[in-house]
């Protein structure tokens, strides 16, 4: 599987993968033109792109995706606040899989401060599957035969609790932190709870510039499996 990490955090997210068959984007929270050329210009080749949620940094994009005739996938609530209409706006509901390309896709709820959800990817090509999520304090769901995962890891506790205590982030943040965003050690726990034995590769995304420690992100996941991990 080809996968490629085109923007990870709160500036914008976007994320391509490619089974050697169908291609598709998950989240496009930046401009097309900047995501083109992390593509090799084939956009027109695009089964599909998955949206998680409305919020910008993962759905800035979709108007121009819709405009140059790629289907979009998402939950309602993306199409109504850009105001897409179109036949290219499909609308998910959780657990309600369909077939994007060669890819048999399965939305599910996640837990933040608007309708989100993440998604599980079979490939028909390989067999392979991905498990991709993202702006969520907890995931209720566990899957089995996990070749790759895209998991938020935003924040260590112990890192926010500093900087709150040193001013660098104010304390009236952490509420909405904790009920929208996945801590390490929450990421973890939720791993650990899951079927990692073929796991291949694991990619953890939306890392927070401030409440993040990337050192101490992949000490703790490369502690819990033998995959590859990147921190992105």
């Amino acid at each position: 599987m080809d996968i490629r990490i085109i923007a990870s955090g709160s500036k914008g997210n976007a994320y391509y993968i490619n089974d050697g068959v169908s291609s598709l984007l998950l989240d496009v929270g930046i401009p097309i033109k900047a995501i083109q050329p992390e593509i090799d210009f084939t956009l027109s080749e695009l089964s599909g792109a998955l949206i998680t949620h409305k919020h910008n940094d993962h759905s800035k994009a979709v108007p121009e995706l819709v405009k140059k005739g790629v289907d979009v996938y998402a939950p309602q609530e993306v199409f109504e606040v850009k105001g897409i209409t179109s036949h290219r706006a499909h609308v998910l509901e959780p657990l309600k899989g369909v077939k994007v390309g060669g890819f048999s896709v399965m939305p599910f709820d996640l837990q933040h401060d608007c309708v989100n959800f993440g998604y599980l990817m079979e490939s028909a090509a390989t067999g392979e599957r991905l498990l991709y999520f993202t702006d969520t304090y907890y995931v209720k769901y566990r899957f089995e035969r996990l070749d790759y995962i895209l998991a938020e890891c935003n924040y260590s506790s112990m890192v926010l609790d500093e900087n709150i205590k040193n001013g660098t982030v104010p304390a009236v943040l952490k509420p909405r932190l904790l009920k929208s965003h996945m801590s390490i050690d929450t990421l973890v726990d939720m791993l650990k709870s899951n079927d990692l034995s073929r796991l291949k590769q694991i990619y953890l995304l939306h890392i927070s510039e401030r409440n993040g420690d990337e050192a101490e992100f992949l000490r703790k996941i490369k502690a819990i499996t033998e995959a590859a991990v990147y921190a992105c």
